[in-house]
């Protein structure tokens, strides 16, 4: 896996500045910057993934699509936000082992919220599509 990883690092990827704890137990999950301004996120199946199914677990695709969700919207975030609405749709499966991936699109950024759209995938496998709604939080003085 480490061999995966520094792949990964030298393509440019890097974790998300911080900690958040419970996608650092899942995880970990990787974002990058692809040059025009849009992110991509990614990270490697393993098989603390996968369901009793043998398949990635659906909770594990949709905690990744939120994440992604955060990538995506990176340069519109301007401070803290939460996730206030989050759709998503299995689209297909897939077990331990590839690189799976996500990219998407802000679809309009207003003063407190940021519409989002994305799939998740790996190759041309499309795995799941989603789409959320952030909220920016504004500091209490």
């Amino acid at each position: 896996m480490s061999s995966q990883i520094e792949k990964l690092l030298a393509d440019g990827y890097h974790t998300w500045d911080g900690t958040d704890p419970y996608e650092d137990m899942i995880g970990p999950f990787y974002m990058k910057e692809n040059g025009d301004g849009t992110y991509r996120t990614a990270f490697y199946a393993q098989d603390k993934h996968i369901n009793g199914q043998g398949a990635l677990h659906g909770g594990l695709l949709m905690s990744f699509a939120d994440f992604a969700l955060f990538a995506i919207a990176k340069d519109h975030l301007d401070g803290p936000c939460v996730t206030v609405g989050f759709n998503s749709e299995f689209i297909g499966a897939a077990g331990a082992g590839p690189l799976i991936e996500a990219s998407g699109e802000v679809l309009r950024a207003t003063r407190s919220l940021l519409f989002v759209r994305g799939t998740v995938f790996t190759g041309d496998q499309t795995l799941l599509a989603f789409s959320g709604v952030l909220k920016r939080v504004r500091k209490k003085n």
